[in-house]
């Protein structure tokens, strides 16, 4: 094992977690402020990757037109799916509304099955982004060094919004106390509206970025999701904070075990993840109050 392998692996680590970062802003944002489980996530990442294939395929072949439309049509996509579907359940038990969204995953898988087939669709890389680009002890793909450039910029965003914003303040309140915000006159459920769409874009996103590196597919939302309710629980339920952490060490975790045990590298983020609860089971900044 050469030190420029292992480096190489690092960076696909990043790589890997960036991705993760992604898909679990998006699921802490909307846990944090409706208290819900997404398991529909995953099919939202898929879809923003097959949105930019279609874009990119069918009607203007531009990967930079996908890469700004994309988020915004599944943040608008992620609004409806609240009006119509999520917001029914609201006052039933949380089981109902997890249901609801493992169903909605489903419907979404079959209907890319039925309409792009099951093997899958290829994606190429950007023209003006392939290549290598010399770091200096090695050469690694321009295109994935834009990945972790956009990733960077999309979680500094977030977290921008969250902070600096009054509307991500009425959001943050929210996650702490939704009918306080109700009884100061704030209308609640435009707030979560725009919580699901932010979501919902967040995956979008993930799924532009990720269609030139993998086979663009149905099933590849699940494939991710399972892991990134991993990076949820390590970086603690509803913590964007941790979100982030939480991403990069799985990534890492995953790369790692690639390296020095391959049968076992998607194990060991379990394993992992078992032996971190033990220690701290409200993960690494996770609310005492979401466990209470």
């Amino acid at each position: 094992m050469n030190l420029q392998f292992v480096f190489m692996q690092l960076f696909n680590g990043l790589i890997l977690g960036s991705l993760y970062v992604l898909l679990a802003l998006g699921l802490s944002i909307i846990f944090g402020m409706l208290g819900i489980i997404n398991f529909a996530h995953g099919a939202f990442f898929m879809l923003g990757a097959y949105a930019a294939y279609t874009i990119t395929s069918y009607i203007i072949p531009d990967y930079w037109l996908a890469l700004i439309s994309v988020p915004i049509l599944m943040a608008a996509f992620g609004s409806l799916c609240e009006i119509v579907l999520f917001r029914r359940l609201y006052d039933l038990p949380p089981l109902y509304i997890m249901l609801l969204t493992f169903g909605l995953m489903l419907v979404l898988q079959d209907a890319a099955r039925l309409v792009f087939g099951s093997m899958g669709v290829p994606f190429g890389t950007p023209k003006s982004l392939t290549g290598m680009v010399n770091l200096g002890f090695m050469y690694y793909p321009s295109y994935r060094l834009f990945l972790i450039a956009v990733t960077s910029c999309a979680a500094f965003a977030v977290w921008l919004f969250l902070s600096k914003t009054k509307l991500g303040c009425i959001i943050r309140a929210g996650t702490d106390n939704p009918k306080m915000l109700e009884a100061l006159g704030i209308n609640i459920s435009r707030t979560m509206t725009l919580v699901v769409g932010l979501g919902t874009g967040l995956a979008g996103l993930a799924g532009v970025l990720a269609a030139p590196i993998q086979n663009v597919r149905p099933l590849m939302g699940m494939d991710l999701l399972v892991d990134c309710f991993v990076v949820v629980v390590i970086g603690g339920m509803g913590s964007l904070g941790g979100s982030v952490v939480g991403g990069l060490i799985v990534g890492q975790i995953i790369a790692i075990g690639v390296m020095v045990w391959p049968p076992m590298a998607n194990t060991l983020i379990y394993l992992f993840m078992a032996a971190f609860l033990l220690v701290r089971p409200r993960g690494l900044f996770g609310r005492e109050s979401f466990h209470e």
